[in-house]
């Protein structure tokens, strides 16, 4: 009798633990297969220049500019959340601003993943995530802008962080199936994300830059200070890194008297920061900036830990970037 009871016991908790994952399968899936955003609204673009007069554009995703307060909000914020819509304004400023010298800024807003949440995933469960609702805003907002403003120009694609993650889908999908779209990418800004060898070897169709003026190619890197141990939730294993100063990927160290400088995060106009410096690490796929105050810029949180500093990528080599963008743009239309 006491097996018996055991057994019906071990069935009954199976049966609930099955319960509880198939609510949780169908949560997810909800959440997943939502319509896209409409981006024939025009209050559902962060930017969109009423007269482009470049021959680039730039189509610019910002990192995560949204978090939940409570545990119980969704894991996915809505387009029109009042904290997104507060904050990604601030995030094209402090970064799609490098490409305004240079190229056209679109920039759609997006629904996405609540930070701590998504980078407390695996990475399989991670993909599935992002691979839901926020991919599906983004690749509509691509395919709008891409019907109906691009016009056949070249174009940059450029994020940070999240933004560069929900890039890594455009790259990886829409550009395998859509090879004449991705024909006119000028280059790839994947910065605040990890881009592996794992992932390049499964998409063949890509490459990684290698100079500072390859077209057609990714670029991207992860900053940290020099003797970080501890985990960086954006840094993957293989992550691939092109150093921003010299656009070499050695690990020569790129003085900070070769820097064009850094910015202001609160007015990127402004060069407050002392010019930072640039060398890469092979080993821990990352670059590393050995010249900035640690303690003020980068003290740690309860998402990246002391020294990693993901808050500065653009900001740090802000102009370098600009300069750059310029240099890929001359080269693209010269080869055109």
């Amino acid at each position: 009798m006491k097996t018996r009871r055991s057994a019906r016991g071990l069935l009954l908790a199976a049966l609930l633990l099955m319960s509880i994952l198939l609510t949780g399968c169908v949560a997810r899936q909800a959440e997943n297969k939502e319509a896209p955003t409409d981006y024939a609204v025009a209050a559902n673009w962060l930017a969109m220049p009423d007269t482009p007069d470049k021959p680039v554009d730039v189509f610019y995703l910002y990192p995560t500019a949204w978090h939940k307060e409570s545990a119980e909000e969704p894991n996915i914020c809505t387009v029109d959340n009042a904290t997104l819509r507060e904050t990604a304004p601030e995030m094209l400023r402090q970064q799609a601003s490098v490409f305004e010298p240079v190229a056209n800024v679109y920039a759609p807003y997006y629904r996405q993943a609540d930070a701590a949440y998504c980078l407390g995933l695996s990475h399989d469960e991670e993909y599935a995530l992002l691979n839901g609702v926020p991919k599906t805003d983004v690749f509509a907002a691509f395919d709008y802008y891409l019907e109906h403003e691009n016009n056949g120009r070249p174009f940059i694609l450029a994020g940070h962080s999240q933004g560069s993650n929900m890039l890594l889908y455009l790259l990886d999908e829409y550009m395998e199936k859509n090879p004449e779209v991705y024909a006119r990418m000028v280059a790839a800004y994947v910065i605040g994300y990890s881009v592996t060898g794992d992932y390049l070897a499964q998409n063949p169709h890509l490459r990684f830059a290698e100079a500072a003026d390859d077209t057609g190619v990714i670029i991207s890197y992860n900053t940290e200070a020099p003797g970080v141990t501890a985990d960086n939730p954006v840094l993957l294993p293989g992550a691939k890194v092109i150093n921003p100063i010299s656009w070499t990927r050695d690990e020569t160290l790129a003085p900070a008297e070769q820097s064009l400088g850094s910015a202001s995060r609160e007015d990127p106009s402004v060069k407050s920061l002392p010019s930072a410096d640039a060398r890469i690490d092979k080993v821990r796929g990352v670059l590393i900036c050995d010249n900035q105050d640690t303690d003020a810029l980068a003290p740690g949180n309860a998402v990246f830990p002391e020294g990693v500093y993901h808050g500065y990528d653009y900001a740090f080599y802000y102009y370098n970037l600009r300069e750059n963008a310029g240099q890929r743009i001359e080269a693209y239309l010269a080869r055109r």
